[in-house]
């Protein structure tokens, strides 16, 4: 079946159907200002005077005006890099539906599924990864899917391959221009520097590869996250459970008796029970702050990290100081909810309570209860690897590990495949094979790699990709 025309504006709701509060109705394409300055009642310059905006709106849907909230983002500064326009309406479905088939009956197309996250790829915004990541985040069920998409999004491996491809177009147009002169001409590349070449960029390819196993390793692993207050104690936590395996060339956890000395999100392996093969990626992040801001912008930028990392984890350990627990535990197992085990960290310090004040047992009560630990002395740690096993023993974070793995499958094929052909071009270098050859298997590793990003990915696929979203995406 034909796309449709990429010229025409589109809109759709981007909201759930059905009532609420809210709904929001987008509009994008060359058109969309036009669309919207015939239908609304705004003050003040046209839209497309605005760099950009938000103003209060009378919407006239053909049989009455609705109050609207309207969002003004012209391109290329927009998600799609088209002029985008979006409604926020009051979420009764009969006004919801007039003012769709208002904007449609105005001239706007109705979008197909993925059809705005489709044109921000189209247009340079986004790479297919970003792509993968966003239909798999709009598509989630559960939050094990919502937590997979999200390590998708941090992948970044679009941006990791620009340099190797840039290296691998770089040897091949030296190979094709050798072609054109014998080897005693000037224009002629030494065989030796093209296998030097090739050489240097099949490195990259190989640490590119081994980066994304690791990465689909860590996605088929199950994520513990620490958090809690600054200085509750998590990075002497994370140091006795990791015991040294750490995933990341940071070192292990500082520990400082100066709050907030954990900054960058430290990783390790801890195996969860002595003799068994469940293994985790066990995360330390940084102390986050209740009630009040950060002290400094570099703390509020670690505070923001850890809760991305909180997010992305199937099961947080509330670390708390037993001594003096403060606000931020009964915050941090609100917020995660089921996900979460307290961990009364501290125990042999004089004034550490027994157990958990009835505050945060009440704040924690969806999650997987609580153990009292020192991790100073290490007391406690076979319970508390007793309590993770257990709550790590469920469906959903099983479904996570699948969901995860399933999402790395595509990027690691293509890599062994770009690897592949950057081997058999230097194996033919050496073989003293035709240059013609080489550089043929040069193209096919770019090639490899750019189905990746999306650069020659076929039409089949892209369709497959964007046809998992809803509309409005």
């Amino acid at each position: 079946m034909p796309r449709a025309s990429a010229l025409d504006t589109i809109a759709a709701l981007a909201s759930p159907g059905g009532a609420g509060e809210r709904a929001i109705l987008r509009v994008s394409g060359a058109r969309a200002a036009e669309l919207i300055e015939r239908k609304c009642s705004l003050a003040g310059e046209p839209l497309r005077s605005l760099v950009r905006g938000a103003q209060e709106v009378e919407f006239h849907d053909g049989e009455g005006v609705q109050p609207a909230l309207l969002l003004w983002m012209p391109g290329p500064r927009s998600f799609t890099a088209e002029d985008v326009a979006e409604l926020h309406l009051v979420g009764h479905p009969g006004l919801v539906d007039l003012a769709l088939r208002s904007v449609l009956d105005a001239g706007a197309r109705l979008a197909e599924p993925g059809e705005f996250t489709r044109r921000a790829f189209e247009n340079g915004r986004i790479d297919l990864t970003q792509a993968e990541g966003v239909a798999a985040l709009v598509s989630a069920r559960t939050d094990a899917e919502r937590r997979a998409a999200l390590a998708l999004l941090e992948g970044g491996l679009g941006e990791r391959l620009g340099g190797i491809r840039d290296g691998l177009e770089a040897v091949r147009a030296l190979a094709e221009a050798s072609l054109d002169f014998d080897e005693a001409d000037t224009g002629h590349v030494p065989t030796k520097d093209l296998a030097r070449r090739i050489a240097a960029v099949l490195d990259a390819l190989e640490d590119a590869l081994r980066w994304e196993r690791q990465r689909s390793r860590g996605a088929e692993d199950l994520v513990v996250c620490l958090a809690g207050a600054p200085n509750a104690g998590k990075s002497t936590l994370f140091n006795r459970l990791a015991g040294g395996e750490l995933r990341a060339a940071t070192g292990p956890a500082l520990v400082s008796d100066v709050a907030g000395t954990t900054r960058d999100p430290a990783r390790g392996r801890w195996t969860v029970l002595e003799g068994s093969d469940l293994g985790v990626e066990l995360v330390d992040t940084a102390g986050l702050f209740a009630g009040e801001a950060a002290p400094t912008a570099l703390d509020a930028h670690a505070a923001a990290r850890a809760r991305a990392e909180l997010e992305a984890a199937d099961l947080v350990l509330v670390v708390v100081d037993a001594s003096e627990p403060g606000e931020q535990p009964a915050v941090l197992a609100r917020e995660v909810g089921p996900r979460g085990l307290l961990v009364m960290n501290k125990i042999d310090l004089a004034g550490a309570a027994a157990s958990p004040p009835e505050e945060l047992l009440e704040a924690a009560a969806s999650g997987h209860g609580w153990v009292a630990i020192s991790a100073g002395a290490g007391t406690g740690l076979v319970e508390l690897a007793r309590a993770c096993a257990s709550a790590l023993d469920t469906g959903a974070a099983s479904a996570s590990v699948a969901a995860r793995a399933g999402l790395a499958a595509r990027h690691v094929e293509a890599l062994r495949a770009a690897a592949t052909s950057g081997r058999a071009a230097a194996q033919g270098l050496a073989l003293q094979a035709p240059l013609d050859l080489v550089a043929e298997e040069l193209r096919e590793a770019t090639d490899a790699l750019d189905a990746i990003s999306g650069r020659t990915t076929p039409e089949d696929l892209l369709s497959r990709i964007f046809a998992r979203f809803c509309l409005g995406k």
